[in-house]
């Protein structure tokens, strides 16, 4: 079972509660499975019954949404530790038992994490591991991207800076059009020649060709197919960086194409 309380408010999606619950009723013996699309409805006749008593509990049960197996968002609640109770009340006295227990054993490593070698459980240690891999795999990414804006900051003041006044950024997909190309073709070119490298969707220059004066990051808004709302960084070029690709393009024998229609 995956680590299913959130740290930050202390919430449960119905969809994880679905699973331990079913977890607990397999351990039971119990081969009554419960659908998640049951539980919801179950959620909103409790909510009613509540309501009519002149109770309210929203604050116990949030509409949230999740990403099912293909990929679509579909509706969920979100539950605290009194909504998760309240829904365990029609469960087995086992499945109650174990379900709280599990869910206090999951508190307290959010409250006291270990290091993912001194986990005894295998899969909690793999998770524990893989999640640690994925944040200095982030780290090392943002140190990259640091290398590169800091490099962009630094331009050399030499007399080519002199000659393109022109501030203007340009996309790799521009530059590709005058040599008849697509920016993925581009992009994989100047891959191949060994000036860019690909990481979490930016392209990077190696380090010999930083601090030139080349490129320009720029942030980019977007949204999540969930409708998260996220930040990423995309590559651009100046005009010296423009130059620089002409001149190494031409000494590779590869010239725009109306210079290809003047020989």
């Amino acid at each position: 079972m995956r680590d299913l309380i959130k740290s930050s408010n202390e919430t449960i999606k119905s969809t994880e509660l679905v699973d331990i619950i079913n977890e607990f009723r397999k351990e039971e013996r119990n081969k009554t499975e419960l659908r998640h699309d049951n539980f919801m409805n179950k959620i909103r006749r409790e909510l009613e019954t509540l309501k009519s008593l002149g109770l309210h509990s929203a604050l116990n049960f949030k509409v949230a949404k999740y990403l099912d197996e293909q990929g679509k968002s579909r509706e969920c609640f979100e539950l605290t530790r009194d909504g998760m109770l309240q829904m365990l009340n029609s469960e087995s006295a086992y499945v109650r038992y174990k379900t709280i227990e599990y869910i206090n054993k999951l508190e307290e490593k959010i409250k006291h994490p270990k290091d993912s070698y001194l986990i005894e459980d295998p899969i909690v240690r793999a998770k524990a591991w893989i999640k640690e891999q994925e944040e200095k795999q982030t780290l090392s990414l943002a140190n990259k991207q640091k290398d590169q804006l800091i490099g962009e900051l630094k331009p050399k003041a030499d007399y080519t800076d002199t000659i393109l006044k022109n501030k203007g950024l340009v996309t790799i997909s521009q530059i590709s059009k005058d040599y008849g190309m697509s920016g993925a073709e581009m992009n994989k070119l100047l891959h191949k020649l060994k000036i860019q490298y690909k990481q979490s969707n930016q392209w990077l220059l190696y380090s010999k060709y930083q601090a030139k004066g080349y490129t320009h990051s720029k942030t980019v808004d977007f949204k999540h197919s969930d409708g998260r709302p996220d930040i990423k960084m995309n590559t651009a070029w100046t005009q010296k960086g423009r130059l620089f690709l002409y001149e190494l393009l031409k000494s590779n024998g590869i010239l725009p194409v109306i210079e290809q229609r003047l020989e």
